[in-house]
């Protein structure tokens, strides 16, 4: 970004800023590039989670349903109940890491932007310091 400023010195100031900006804001959504993947990761693993949870649910009432006036045994239900619990915990797991992950990269990217914001405010300090 400072670079960008040095190549416009002799420009009016006002040129400057807007080149710093403009780089600045590329720089950002350079950083922040996959940061919506992840966030949907976060949010959408732990739903089909529990999405195979229903349907692993969906699969006992089946289950059982088809036995209807038998003796429901354990192995009946405990297929269905096994896919619903997996699903879940994978769910869960995938969402969590991927929230940490996330949380993670974002608070990387802040300090980052702060970093960039503070050596532009050094330079643009620096140009604007009397001779």
């Amino acid at each position: 970004m400072v670079e960008k400023g040095i190549s416009r010195l002799g420009r009016p100031m006002s040129d400057v800023l807007v080149a710093i900006e403009n780089v600045g804001n590329l720089e950002i959504a350079k950083l922040e590039n996959g940061l919506v993947i992840m966030a949907s990761i976060s949010g959408g693993a732990p739903m089909l989670g529990f999405l195979g949870t229903v349907t692993g649910m969906v699969t006992v009432f089946f289950n059982m349903a088809q036995k209807s006036g038998g003796t429901i045994q354990l192995g009946d239900l405990s297929v269905g109940m096994y896919q619903a619990m997996v699903t879940t915990v994978g769910g869960l797991i995938v969402g969590i890491l991927a929230y940490f992950a996330y949380n993670y990269l974002v608070s990387r990217v802040d300090s980052v932007v702060r970093i960039l914001e503070s050596r532009t405010m050094e330079f643009l300090d620096l140009l604007n310091e009397p001779a």
